[in-house]
């Protein structure tokens, strides 16, 4: 069964009464090449076990099955439970779970059900709630290998940014605190039914077992990077006046330009371990 054949698509959503859902975002993929590259390079560990975020009718699903020890699915959309059910019913290692991930328990599930395992991430996520889901998996303090996601190709610029260049932003300072972002490949919109009106990227990331940057208060370190980017067209001392109203802005100059900086830079131009320093002068 080719679960990226347009007409084999339509025939078994058909078959099942459902849809595709604009409000779930989903886009499903019409080109097997795509589910294929995807799987194959999304983890380095064939004895791994593989959380797919929003399986859709399972293409992606079915070239993790074939790759590595375990796949467990979370599908927020109920009317795809039994096309799953279907569609991945030669796939004894792949178990689906009907619950949206931004609710679920995850570090619960996973003690459950892959207790002791390596475990990476891999998912086609929805344009819409790219960033929410990304945060939710870094800060759930699971030791993932490597989390990869095909997202809008704008938000993977962003992820991959470079401190310094025009995507460079909040999100992008944030996700290397935990990983190494790499843009991997782009997919056309024209890989997908129905076609979004904008390309996707694929986007790895590697994260770190032991950080390279450990920021004295990492509250702080967060509220630092938000102020930052909160107005990026005003200078750091500027920008971050707003976010600590309590701190004069000589203070908050002072600490600036006592990790190197100008008093004029802008925070679009520190690094993650840049905004880790100039939180740690903050905290003293």
């Amino acid at each position: 069964m080719n679960l990226c054949d347009i007409r084999t698509v339509r025939e078994i959503l058909s078959a099942f009464g459902t849809t595709t859902k604009k409000g779930f975002g989903q886009n499903f993929l019409i080109n097997q090449s795509i589910p294929e590259r995807i799987a194959e390079n999304c983890c380095d560990d064939a004895d791994s076990v593989i959380v797919e975020i929003g399986p859709g009718i399972g293409c992606l699903t079915a070239e993790l099955a074939k790759r590595y020890k375990k796949v467990i699915a979370f599908e927020i959309d109920k009317t795809l439970i039994p096309v799953l059910a279907y569609t991945l019913g030669e796939y004894k290692n792949v178990e689906v779970i009907n619950r949206d991930i931004m609710e679920a328990d995850l570090a619960a599930v996973l003690a459950e059900k892959a207790a002791g395992e390596r475990i990476s991430v891999c998912a086609n996520l929805p344009y819409y709630i790219t960033t929410p889901i990304l945060m939710r998996l870094l800060e759930s303090g699971i030791p993932f290998d490597c989390i990869t996601v095909m997202v809008q190709a704008e938000v993977a610029a962003r992820l991959a940014a470079a401190p310094g260049s025009a995507d460079y932003g909040a999100i992008t300072a944030s996700l290397c605190y935990y990983g190494q972002p790499q843009r991997l490949f782009t997919v056309a919109a024209g890989n997908f039914m129905p076609a979004p009106k904008v390309n996707s990227a694929v986007v790895r990331i590697d994260l770190y077992r032991d950080k390279p940057v450990k920021p004295k208060d990492e509250k702080l370190f967060f509220t630092v990077i938000k102020a930052a980017f909160g107005q990026r067209r005003k200078t750091l001392t500027n920008a971050l006046s707003t976010a600590f109203p309590d701190r004069t802005k000589e203070e908050l100059t002072e600490a600036v330009t006592a990790c190197g900086f100008d008093e004029r830079i802008r925070g679009e131009r520190l690094s993650t371990a840049d905004f880790a320093a100039l939180a740690d002068q903050l905290v003293k």
